[in-house]
Protein backbone atom coordinates (compact mmCIF):
# COMPACT_ATOMS: atom_id res chain seq x y z
CA UNK A 1 0.00 0.00 0.00
CA UNK A 2 1.05 3.61 -0.12
CA UNK A 3 2.25 4.86 2.92
CA UNK A 4 0.58 8.31 2.57
CA UNK A 5 1.40 11.15 4.66
CA UNK A 6 -2.14 12.94 4.32
CA UNK A 7 -3.12 11.48 8.04
CA UNK A 8 0.30 11.82 9.62
CA UNK A 9 -0.08 14.09 13.21
CA UNK A 10 -3.85 14.71 12.45
CA UNK A 11 -6.67 14.25 15.05
CA UNK A 12 -9.03 11.88 12.95
CA UNK A 13 -12.29 10.58 14.47
CA UNK A 14 -14.25 7.25 12.71
CA UNK A 15 -17.56 7.54 13.57
CA UNK A 16 -19.40 4.28 13.74
CA UNK A 17 -17.54 1.09 14.01
CA UNK A 18 -18.71 -2.36 11.96
CA UNK A 19 -16.18 -4.13 9.62
CA UNK A 20 -15.50 -1.07 8.05
CA UNK A 21 -14.97 1.32 11.27
CA UNK A 22 -12.39 -1.41 12.76
CA UNK A 23 -10.34 -1.42 8.89
CA UNK A 24 -10.06 2.38 8.89
CA UNK A 25 -9.07 2.94 12.75
CA UNK A 26 -6.62 0.23 12.00
CA UNK A 27 -4.89 1.63 8.66
CA UNK A 28 -5.28 5.26 10.27
CA UNK A 29 -3.21 4.66 13.37
CA UNK A 30 -0.57 2.91 11.00
CA UNK A 31 -0.50 6.01 8.49
CA UNK A 32 0.38 8.01 11.69
CA UNK A 33 -3.05 9.38 12.53
CA UNK A 34 -4.41 10.25 16.11
CA UNK A 35 -7.20 8.42 16.00
CA UNK A 36 -10.65 8.32 18.34
CA UNK A 37 -13.26 5.65 17.60
CA UNK A 38 -16.72 6.76 18.54
CA UNK A 39 -19.14 4.01 18.38
CA UNK A 40 -22.84 3.98 19.91
CA UNK A 41 -22.39 0.63 21.42
CA UNK A 42 -21.15 -0.11 25.01
CA UNK A 43 -18.06 -1.38 25.55
CA UNK A 44 -18.70 -4.30 27.73
CA UNK A 45 -20.80 -5.50 24.25
CA UNK A 46 -18.17 -3.86 22.04
CA UNK A 47 -15.51 -6.86 21.17
CA UNK A 48 -14.26 -4.76 18.16
CA UNK A 49 -13.65 -1.69 20.31
CA UNK A 50 -11.85 -3.66 22.91
CA UNK A 51 -9.63 -5.10 19.90
CA UNK A 52 -8.93 -1.10 19.18
CA UNK A 53 -8.74 -0.26 22.59
CA UNK A 54 -5.64 -2.25 23.00
CA UNK A 55 -3.89 -1.58 19.74
CA UNK A 56 -3.48 1.76 22.04
CA UNK A 57 -6.41 3.56 19.66
CA UNK A 58 -8.78 6.10 21.88
CA UNK A 59 -12.12 4.56 22.55
CA UNK A 60 -15.19 6.36 23.28
CA UNK A 61 -18.28 4.00 23.44
CA UNK A 62 -22.46 3.98 24.79
CA UNK A 63 -23.10 7.19 22.81
CA UNK A 64 -22.03 9.87 20.25
CA UNK A 65 -21.38 12.94 22.76
CA UNK A 66 -22.04 16.43 20.53
CA UNK A 67 -19.09 17.97 22.57
CA UNK A 68 -16.58 15.32 20.69
CA UNK A 69 -17.05 17.86 17.91
CA UNK A 70 -14.74 20.79 19.61
CA UNK A 71 -11.77 18.05 20.04
CA UNK A 72 -10.31 19.35 16.90
CA UNK A 73 -10.57 16.85 14.24
CA UNK A 74 -9.35 17.15 11.15
CA UNK A 75 -10.99 14.27 9.23
CA UNK A 76 -14.00 12.22 10.37
CA UNK A 77 -14.60 9.14 8.60
CA UNK A 78 -17.78 7.44 9.16
CA UNK A 79 -19.53 4.46 8.84
CA UNK A 80 -21.86 4.52 5.47
CA UNK A 81 -25.29 3.86 7.54
CA UNK A 82 -25.10 6.34 9.47
CA UNK A 83 -27.22 9.57 7.75
CA UNK A 84 -26.35 13.13 6.85
CA UNK A 85 -29.06 14.42 8.68
CA UNK A 86 -27.23 12.86 12.26
CA UNK A 87 -26.37 15.49 14.75
CA UNK A 88 -22.62 14.41 14.60
CA UNK A 89 -22.31 14.95 10.92
CA UNK A 90 -24.39 17.65 10.97
CA UNK A 91 -22.44 19.38 13.49
CA UNK A 92 -18.85 17.88 11.81
CA UNK A 93 -20.39 19.53 8.74
CA UNK A 94 -21.37 23.08 10.50
CA UNK A 95 -17.74 23.20 11.55
CA UNK A 96 -16.31 22.60 8.32
CA UNK A 97 -14.92 19.17 8.83
CA UNK A 98 -14.37 16.99 5.81
CA UNK A 99 -16.25 13.75 6.37
CA UNK A 100 -15.47 11.12 3.99
CA UNK A 101 -16.19 6.78 4.20
CA UNK A 102 -13.78 4.00 4.20
CA UNK A 103 -13.72 3.30 0.63
CA UNK A 104 -11.97 7.23 -0.13
CA UNK A 105 -10.02 5.51 2.22
CA UNK A 106 -9.18 2.65 0.26
CA UNK A 107 -8.64 4.47 -3.00
CA UNK A 108 -6.14 7.12 -1.29
CA UNK A 109 -3.68 4.22 -0.11
CA UNK A 110 -4.29 1.53 -2.80
CA UNK A 111 -1.60 0.86 -5.31
CA UNK A 112 -3.99 -1.30 -7.60
CA UNK A 113 -6.35 0.41 -10.26
CA UNK A 114 -10.55 0.04 -9.27
CA UNK A 115 -13.44 -1.24 -11.13
CA UNK A 116 -16.29 0.38 -9.34
CA UNK A 117 -19.75 -1.13 -9.65
CA UNK A 118 -23.02 1.10 -8.55
CA UNK A 119 -26.45 0.85 -9.75
CA UNK A 120 -30.03 -0.01 -7.61
CA UNK A 121 -29.92 -3.79 -8.93
CA UNK A 122 -27.35 -6.28 -10.00
CA UNK A 123 -24.44 -4.74 -7.73
CA UNK A 124 -23.25 -7.87 -6.11
CA UNK A 125 -23.77 -10.27 -9.36
CA UNK A 126 -22.14 -7.78 -11.49
CA UNK A 127 -19.32 -7.49 -9.02
CA UNK A 128 -18.66 -10.95 -8.61
CA UNK A 129 -19.24 -11.97 -12.74
CA UNK A 130 -16.12 -9.09 -13.47
CA UNK A 131 -14.25 -10.74 -10.27
CA UNK A 132 -14.98 -14.06 -12.06
CA UNK A 133 -14.26 -13.43 -15.14
CA UNK A 134 -10.97 -11.26 -14.33
CA UNK A 135 -9.96 -14.27 -12.32
CA UNK A 136 -10.20 -16.75 -15.35
CA UNK A 137 -8.59 -14.39 -17.61
CA UNK A 138 -5.33 -14.25 -14.84
CA UNK A 139 -6.00 -10.74 -14.56
CA UNK A 140 -5.29 -11.11 -10.42
CA UNK A 141 -8.22 -9.28 -9.30
CA UNK A 142 -9.43 -8.85 -5.94
CA UNK A 143 -12.65 -8.10 -4.77
CA UNK A 144 -14.13 -5.12 -2.27
CA UNK A 145 -16.65 -3.11 -1.28
CA UNK A 146 -20.42 -3.70 -0.06
CA UNK A 147 -19.75 -7.24 -1.03
CA UNK A 148 -18.45 -8.01 2.29
CA UNK A 149 -15.15 -7.37 2.26
CA UNK A 150 -13.83 -3.98 3.61
CA UNK A 151 -12.31 -2.12 0.70
CA UNK A 152 -9.43 -0.08 3.02
CA UNK A 153 -7.93 -4.21 3.98
CA UNK A 154 -7.73 -4.82 0.54
CA UNK A 155 -6.36 -1.94 -0.32
CA UNK A 156 -3.53 -2.53 2.12
CA UNK A 157 -2.63 -6.10 0.51
CA UNK A 158 -3.22 -5.10 -3.36
CA UNK A 159 0.10 -4.13 -5.30
CA UNK A 160 0.19 -2.30 -8.86
CA UNK A 161 -0.24 -5.84 -10.04
CA UNK A 162 -4.00 -6.43 -9.05
CA UNK A 163 -7.35 -4.70 -9.71
CA UNK A 164 -9.29 -4.56 -7.40
CA UNK A 165 -13.28 -4.97 -8.15
CA UNK A 166 -15.20 -3.18 -5.96
CA UNK A 167 -19.32 -3.06 -5.23
CA UNK A 168 -20.27 0.46 -3.76
CA UNK A 169 -23.36 1.86 -2.33
CA UNK A 170 -25.39 5.09 -2.88
CA UNK A 171 -24.05 5.43 1.24
CA UNK A 172 -20.03 5.23 0.29
CA UNK A 173 -20.40 7.06 -2.83
CA UNK A 174 -21.43 10.28 -0.94
CA UNK A 175 -18.18 10.34 1.23
CA UNK A 176 -15.67 10.06 -1.38
CA UNK A 177 -13.79 13.44 -2.68
CA UNK A 178 -11.11 12.14 -5.15
CA UNK A 179 -12.17 8.61 -5.51
CA UNK A 180 -11.50 7.34 -9.46
CA UNK A 181 -12.17 4.20 -10.68
CA UNK A 182 -10.76 3.29 -13.96
CA UNK A 183 -13.77 1.48 -15.00
CA UNK A 184 -17.36 2.82 -13.53
CA UNK A 185 -20.08 0.67 -13.70
CA UNK A 186 -23.69 1.90 -13.59
CA UNK A 187 -26.20 -0.92 -13.74
CA UNK A 188 -29.53 0.71 -13.47
CA UNK A 189 -30.76 3.73 -11.71
CA UNK A 190 -34.97 3.16 -9.96
CA UNK A 191 -35.96 5.28 -6.93
CA UNK A 192 -34.89 3.33 -3.68
CA UNK A 193 -33.18 4.16 0.13
CA UNK A 194 -35.60 7.50 -0.27
CA UNK A 195 -35.62 7.10 3.33
CA UNK A 196 -32.15 7.51 3.44
CA UNK A 197 -31.43 10.37 0.58
CA UNK A 198 -34.38 12.13 1.00
CA UNK A 199 -35.68 12.73 -2.63
CA UNK A 200 -34.58 10.55 -6.52
CA UNK A 201 -32.43 13.27 -8.00
CA UNK A 202 -30.82 13.35 -4.26
CA UNK A 203 -29.95 9.00 -4.28
CA UNK A 204 -29.36 9.34 -8.49
CA UNK A 205 -26.63 12.22 -7.64
CA UNK A 206 -25.20 9.91 -5.29
CA UNK A 207 -24.95 7.20 -7.85
CA UNK A 208 -23.44 9.34 -10.32
CA UNK A 209 -20.25 10.24 -7.48
CA UNK A 210 -18.68 7.73 -9.13
CA UNK A 211 -17.62 8.90 -12.48
CA UNK A 212 -17.41 12.49 -10.74
CA UNK A 213 -13.61 12.44 -10.99
CA UNK A 214 -13.16 10.29 -13.83
CA UNK A 215 -11.41 11.59 -16.91
CA UNK A 216 -10.97 11.19 -20.71
CA UNK A 217 -8.46 8.47 -20.06
CA UNK A 218 -11.28 5.96 -18.04
CA UNK A 219 -14.49 4.18 -18.57
CA UNK A 220 -18.28 4.39 -17.76
CA UNK A 221 -20.12 1.58 -18.48
CA UNK A 222 -23.79 2.50 -18.26
CA UNK A 223 -27.23 1.23 -18.93
CA UNK A 224 -28.37 2.15 -22.51
CA UNK A 225 -32.32 1.57 -22.11
CA UNK A 226 -32.57 3.78 -19.58
CA UNK A 227 -33.28 7.45 -19.99
CA UNK A 228 -31.95 8.61 -16.84
CA UNK A 229 -28.35 6.82 -16.42
CA UNK A 230 -28.45 8.42 -20.91
CA UNK A 231 -28.96 11.82 -19.01
CA UNK A 232 -26.54 10.85 -16.60
CA UNK A 233 -23.81 9.71 -18.93
CA UNK A 234 -23.95 13.46 -21.01
CA UNK A 235 -22.14 14.67 -17.72
CA UNK A 236 -18.89 12.43 -17.57
CA UNK A 237 -15.53 13.32 -18.98
CA UNK A 238 -15.01 9.00 -19.14
CA UNK A 239 -15.07 7.23 -22.42
CA UNK A 240 -19.08 6.00 -22.46
CA UNK A 241 -19.63 2.23 -23.23
CA UNK A 242 -23.29 1.74 -23.25
CA UNK A 243 -25.04 -2.54 -22.75
CA UNK A 244 -28.36 -2.81 -23.77
CA UNK A 245 -30.87 -5.91 -23.40
CA UNK A 246 -33.14 -4.23 -26.72
CA UNK A 247 -31.08 -2.28 -28.99
CA UNK A 248 -28.59 -3.73 -31.08
CA UNK A 249 -26.03 -1.16 -30.63
CA UNK A 250 -23.07 -2.21 -33.25
CA UNK A 251 -20.72 -1.13 -30.37
CA UNK A 252 -20.60 -1.88 -26.86
CA UNK A 253 -22.72 -4.91 -24.86
CA UNK A 254 -26.10 -5.66 -26.53
CA UNK A 255 -27.39 -8.47 -27.91
CA UNK A 256 -27.91 -10.15 -31.48
CA UNK A 257 -29.45 -13.23 -32.99
CA UNK A 258 -29.23 -14.96 -29.91
CA UNK A 259 -25.37 -14.03 -28.63
CA UNK A 260 -23.77 -11.47 -26.41
CA UNK A 261 -22.34 -9.08 -28.58
CA UNK A 262 -19.37 -6.88 -27.81
CA UNK A 263 -19.12 -4.57 -30.62
CA UNK A 264 -19.11 -6.72 -33.48
CA UNK A 265 -17.43 -10.00 -31.56
CA UNK A 266 -19.52 -12.65 -30.51
CA UNK A 267 -19.11 -13.73 -27.12
CA UNK A 268 -21.37 -16.49 -25.84
CA UNK A 269 -24.87 -18.00 -27.00
CA UNK A 270 -27.29 -17.04 -24.72
CA UNK A 271 -28.53 -20.40 -24.35
CA UNK A 272 -25.25 -21.41 -23.14
CA UNK A 273 -25.62 -18.90 -20.12
CA UNK A 274 -26.54 -20.71 -17.16
CA UNK A 275 -27.92 -17.79 -15.09
CA UNK A 276 -31.25 -17.47 -14.54
CA UNK A 277 -33.46 -14.36 -15.32
CA UNK A 278 -34.14 -11.97 -17.97
CA UNK A 279 -32.35 -9.47 -15.83
CA UNK A 280 -29.22 -10.57 -15.05
CA UNK A 281 -28.65 -10.45 -18.78
CA UNK A 282 -27.79 -6.43 -17.67
CA UNK A 283 -25.43 -7.38 -15.28
CA UNK A 284 -23.82 -10.00 -18.02
CA UNK A 285 -23.79 -7.48 -20.31
CA UNK A 286 -22.08 -4.74 -18.08
CA UNK A 287 -19.79 -7.23 -16.62
CA UNK A 288 -18.86 -8.50 -20.09
CA UNK A 289 -18.12 -4.97 -21.12
CA UNK A 290 -15.59 -4.47 -17.92
CA UNK A 291 -14.02 -7.65 -18.60
CA UNK A 292 -13.04 -6.81 -22.47
CA UNK A 293 -12.10 -3.19 -21.72
CA UNK A 294 -9.77 -5.42 -19.17
CA UNK A 295 -8.57 -7.68 -21.91
CA UNK A 296 -10.16 -10.42 -20.55
CA UNK A 297 -10.28 -13.05 -23.51
CA UNK A 298 -13.76 -14.72 -25.00
CA UNK A 299 -12.73 -17.82 -24.09
CA UNK A 300 -12.26 -17.11 -20.29
CA UNK A 301 -15.62 -14.86 -20.44
CA UNK A 302 -17.94 -17.91 -21.91
CA UNK A 303 -16.11 -20.14 -19.33
CA UNK A 304 -17.71 -18.19 -16.24
CA UNK A 305 -20.89 -17.22 -18.09
CA UNK A 306 -21.22 -21.04 -18.88
CA UNK A 307 -21.25 -22.34 -14.97
CA UNK A 308 -21.66 -19.21 -13.24
CA UNK A 309 -25.15 -20.32 -11.10
CA UNK A 310 -25.74 -16.72 -9.28
CA UNK A 311 -24.14 -15.33 -5.77
CA UNK A 312 -25.69 -16.36 -2.63
CA UNK A 313 -29.12 -14.55 -1.24
CA UNK A 314 -29.23 -13.42 -5.25
CA UNK A 315 -32.05 -16.15 -7.26
CA UNK A 316 -30.00 -18.62 -5.70
CA UNK A 317 -31.46 -22.52 -6.19
CA UNK A 318 -31.17 -23.98 -2.89
CA UNK A 319 -32.69 -27.76 -3.22
CA UNK A 320 -35.55 -29.72 -5.12
CA UNK A 321 -38.12 -31.63 -2.95
CA UNK A 322 -40.46 -33.72 -5.05
CA UNK A 323 -40.25 -31.79 -8.19
CA UNK A 324 -40.48 -28.38 -6.30
CA UNK A 325 -37.84 -26.16 -6.62
CA UNK A 326 -36.29 -23.73 -4.15
CA UNK A 327 -34.62 -20.56 -4.32
CA UNK A 328 -33.22 -17.80 -2.08
CA UNK A 329 -33.44 -14.02 -3.14
CA UNK A 330 -33.27 -12.59 0.17
CA UNK A 331 -30.92 -9.81 -1.12
CA UNK A 332 -34.88 -8.65 -2.82
CA UNK A 333 -34.79 -5.91 -0.44
CA UNK A 334 -37.43 -3.36 -3.06
CA UNK A 335 -40.01 -3.89 -5.17
CA UNK A 336 -38.34 -4.16 -8.21
CA UNK A 337 -35.69 -6.40 -7.40
CA UNK A 338 -38.64 -8.62 -6.10
CA UNK A 339 -40.78 -7.76 -9.73
CA UNK A 340 -37.18 -9.39 -11.82
CA UNK A 341 -36.82 -12.41 -9.52
CA UNK A 342 -40.78 -13.49 -10.18
CA UNK A 343 -40.18 -12.46 -14.07
CA UNK A 344 -37.77 -14.74 -14.14
CA UNK A 345 -39.54 -18.11 -13.80
CA UNK A 346 -42.13 -19.26 -15.91
CA UNK A 347 -43.47 -21.67 -14.03
CA UNK A 348 -46.26 -21.17 -10.68
CA UNK A 349 -44.75 -19.69 -8.27
CA UNK A 350 -45.15 -19.99 -4.62
CA UNK A 351 -44.49 -16.55 -2.99
CA UNK A 352 -42.39 -15.86 0.52
CA UNK A 353 -42.28 -11.64 1.09
CA UNK A 354 -42.62 -9.18 4.11
CA UNK A 355 -40.18 -7.35 5.88
CA UNK A 356 -39.47 -3.82 7.44
CA UNK A 357 -42.25 -1.59 6.94
CA UNK A 358 -40.90 1.93 4.64
CA UNK A 359 -43.92 3.06 4.48
CA UNK A 360 -44.45 2.53 0.88
CA UNK A 361 -47.31 -0.07 -1.00
CA UNK A 362 -46.67 -2.71 -2.91
CA UNK A 363 -48.88 -1.83 -5.71
CA UNK A 364 -45.89 -1.78 -7.95
CA UNK A 365 -46.01 -5.31 -7.29
CA UNK A 366 -49.23 -6.18 -8.66
CA UNK A 367 -48.24 -7.03 -12.26
CA UNK A 368 -45.48 -9.14 -11.50
CA UNK A 369 -47.89 -11.42 -9.29
CA UNK A 370 -49.25 -12.98 -12.46
CA UNK A 371 -47.37 -16.39 -11.64
CA UNK A 372 -47.91 -16.32 -8.39
CA UNK A 373 -50.20 -19.11 -6.98
CA UNK A 374 -49.70 -18.48 -3.37
CA UNK A 375 -48.13 -16.17 -1.17
CA UNK A 376 -47.06 -16.49 2.19
CA UNK A 377 -46.05 -13.50 4.29
CA UNK A 378 -44.36 -12.04 7.66
CA UNK A 379 -43.09 -9.51 9.16
CA UNK A 380 -44.56 -5.97 9.36
CA UNK A 381 -45.65 -5.34 5.92
CA UNK A 382 -47.41 -8.76 5.51
CA UNK A 383 -50.81 -6.64 5.89
CA UNK A 384 -49.65 -4.66 2.98
CA UNK A 385 -48.52 -7.79 0.49
CA UNK A 386 -51.76 -9.62 1.37
CA UNK A 387 -53.49 -6.27 0.17
CA UNK A 388 -51.33 -6.84 -2.72
CA UNK A 389 -51.76 -10.35 -3.48
CA UNK A 390 -55.71 -10.10 -3.27
CA UNK A 391 -56.15 -7.51 -5.92
CA UNK A 392 -53.73 -9.95 -8.10
CA UNK A 393 -56.56 -12.40 -7.57
CA UNK A 394 -54.52 -14.67 -5.25
CA UNK A 395 -56.40 -16.92 -3.50
CA UNK A 396 -54.00 -18.97 -1.75
CA UNK A 397 -52.70 -16.47 0.95
CA UNK A 398 -51.14 -17.09 4.74
CA UNK A 399 -49.17 -15.18 7.21
CA UNK A 400 -46.31 -16.78 9.32
CA UNK A 401 -44.39 -15.68 12.02
CA UNK A 402 -41.04 -15.60 10.33
CA UNK A 403 -39.06 -17.18 7.04
CA UNK A 404 -38.48 -20.33 8.87
CA UNK A 405 -42.40 -21.29 9.47
CA UNK A 406 -42.74 -20.14 6.04
CA UNK A 407 -40.85 -23.11 4.20
CA UNK A 408 -43.27 -25.76 5.46
CA UNK A 409 -46.15 -23.79 4.87
CA UNK A 410 -45.47 -23.31 1.33
CA UNK A 411 -44.40 -26.87 0.70
CA UNK A 412 -47.59 -27.82 1.91
CA UNK A 413 -49.52 -25.31 -0.73
CA UNK A 414 -47.41 -26.43 -3.64
CA UNK A 415 -47.15 -29.16 -6.12
CA UNK A 416 -45.00 -30.99 -8.31
CA UNK A 417 -43.74 -28.10 -11.02
CA UNK A 418 -43.98 -25.08 -8.80
CA UNK A 419 -41.50 -22.76 -7.83
CA UNK A 420 -40.85 -21.76 -3.73
CA UNK A 421 -39.09 -18.02 -3.66
CA UNK A 422 -38.32 -16.15 -0.76
CA UNK A 423 -37.81 -12.68 -2.62
CA UNK A 424 -39.41 -10.86 0.36
CA UNK A 425 -39.46 -7.19 -1.29
CA UNK A 426 -37.96 -5.19 1.69
CA UNK A 427 -35.28 -4.85 4.41
CA UNK A 428 -34.79 -7.49 7.23
CA UNK A 429 -34.22 -5.49 9.69
CA UNK A 430 -37.70 -5.62 11.29
CA UNK A 431 -36.79 -9.66 11.91
CA UNK A 432 -33.34 -10.10 11.34
CA UNK A 433 -30.35 -8.29 11.51
CA UNK A 434 -29.47 -8.44 7.57
CA UNK A 435 -30.35 -9.91 4.39
CA UNK A 436 -27.91 -12.89 5.36
CA UNK A 437 -29.24 -14.04 7.91
CA UNK A 438 -32.58 -14.02 6.25
CA UNK A 439 -31.74 -15.93 3.83
CA UNK A 440 -29.47 -18.20 5.58
CA UNK A 441 -32.93 -19.32 8.17
CA UNK A 442 -34.14 -19.93 4.62
CA UNK A 443 -31.57 -22.29 3.68
CA UNK A 444 -31.21 -23.95 6.73
CA UNK A 445 -35.44 -24.09 6.56
CA UNK A 446 -35.25 -25.74 2.95
CA UNK A 447 -32.96 -28.43 4.18
CA UNK A 448 -35.30 -29.30 7.24
CA UNK A 449 -37.63 -30.75 4.86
Amino acid sequence: MKMIELYRHKKVLVLGLAKSGVSAASLLHKLGAFVTVNDKKPLSENPEAQGLLEQGIKVICGDHPIELLDEGFEVIVKNPGIPYHNPMIVGALDREIPVITEVELAYQISEAPFIGITGTNGKTTTTTLVFEMLNIGQKQPLIAGNIGTVASGVAEKATSDNTIVIELSSFQLMGITTFRPKIAIITNLYDAHLDYHGTRSEYWGAKARITGNQTEHDYLIINGDQQQCVELAKNTAAKVIYFSTTKNLGEGAYIRDGWVMFGLEQIVRIKDIVLPGVHNLENILSSVAAAKLCGVSNEAIYQVLSTFKGVKHRLQFISEKEGRRFYNDSKATNILATSKALAAFETPIVLLAGGLDRGNSFDELIPSMQNVKALITFGQTAPKLEEAAKAAGIKAIKRVDNVEKAVPVAFELSEKGDVILLSPACASWDQYKTFEVRGDIFIEAVHKL
